[in-house]
């Protein structure tokens, strides 16, 4: 049996959550340099601290690591052991389902996002079973190679997802487009997928540690029917031409319910390089928890814009931007070091 045919969805980022999960960084490929990983730690607990004001946050630390974390993490933070490779809990976790009174999740298949050369995954592949037992959900596992942040969903019926992910011969190959929907429906209780071509161009080599194209960079719902959509107003840089693409796509495409979609553009940062190649900055890659919206901050003139565009679209929540360049450096954002587990009965 599958999680749809047993009664099982995936809610939305925006239903109720019991908490958070996260990992914590420890020493590998992605921070090497020890500076490096003092200043990860800082900033993964600088949204763990910012989401624990909403709602509980659980870390996952490597052996041994509990301690120093807790030190930056600060009262009210759990801490659980286990080996790690990284630290990207939305994609080495597992995705939380419910049918309103259990508790249930997916463990997809993990294999470093698309076997790049950088990454190390043999202890983050388990990762997303563990989680889930702690948790106490029934699990199913999945053949498809995915992540937790290759898919957005509406919880009425539609997910987003990106053609470079889950048709790229890195992840799945010989997978056709008809296989890999029905592999996701019967996963996540959806019935429409609208596909975009790719991600964002700082996403794939040589621009360092990537995905090779997450959704949760580029487009996420924001309510059913609605869609917030990363915009890169600059034609200098190469996502301009992205980003004009994918809002394309969405403003014509229609969800599982025949609504066509609403989108709301969110301006990138006015900053065009980071670190020697184009940036991905993206306001985005945003996390939704209980009454609150922790968004990413660039130290930007266009952070406060792209706060108040998040404030009118969710008027009950408290908006916190949190510095994520730091998170960005080592290959995504706040939505891709954070996993919701939604609340039951």
């Amino acid at each position: 049996m599958t999680p749809a045919a047993d009664g099982f969805r995936m809610p939305p980022e925006w239903a109720p959550h019991e908490r958070t999960w996260m990992a914590w960084p420890g020493p590998n490929p992605t921070f090497e340099d020890p500076e490096d990983l003092a200043a990860a730690r800082i900033a993964w607990a600088s949204v763990a601290r910012a989401v624990r004001r909403f709602e509980p946050v659980t870390v996952v630390c490597g052996p041994g690591q509990s301690a120093e974390a807790r030190a930056l993490l600060g009262d009210g933070v759990e801490t659980v052991e286990r080996d790690l490779d990284d630290a990207w809990m939305r994609d080495i976790g597992p995705t939380f389902l419910t049918d309103g009174a259990e508790l249930a999740a997916v463990d997809w298949t993990f294999n470093g996002w698309g076997a790049q050369e950088w990454a190390r995954w043999d202890h983050d592949a388990k990762v997303g079973a563990y989680v889930a037992d702690l948790a106490g959900a029934r699990t199913y596992t999945s053949p498809l190679v995915n992540e937790g942040g290759g898919i957005h969903v509406d919880g009425e019926g539609t997910v987003l997802l990106t053609e470079t992910v889950q048709l790229g011969p890195e992840r799945n190959p010989g997978w056709t487009r008809e296989r890999v929907e029905a592999e996701i429906h019967a996963h996540l209780g959806t019935r429409k997928a609208i596909w975009l071509p790719r991600g964002l161009t700082g996403d794939y080599p040589p621009h360092g540690f990537g995905t090779l194209g997450h959704v949760d960079i580029v487009a996420a719902f924001a309510a059913p029917g609605v869609v917030v959509a990363h915009h890169q107003p600059d034609p200098a840089h190469p996502d301009h031409e992205v980003t004009r693409e994918a809002i394309g796509i969405l403003r014509s495409a229609t969800d599982a319910r025949g609504r066509r979609l609403e989108v709301v553009e969110v301006p990138a940062p006015t900053v065009l390089e980071a670190g020697g190649h184009w940036a991905d900055y993206s306001y985005i890659n945003h996390y939704l928890c209980n009454g609150g919206v922790v968004l990413c901050g660039f130290d930007d003139p266009r952070d406060e814009i792209a706060a108040g565009i998040f404030r009118r679209l969710h008027p009950r929540r408290t908006v916190t931007l949190v510095d994520a360049r730091t998170i960005f450096a080592g290959g995504g954002g706040i939505h891709c070091i954070t996993q919701q587990q939604p609340k039951t009965g």
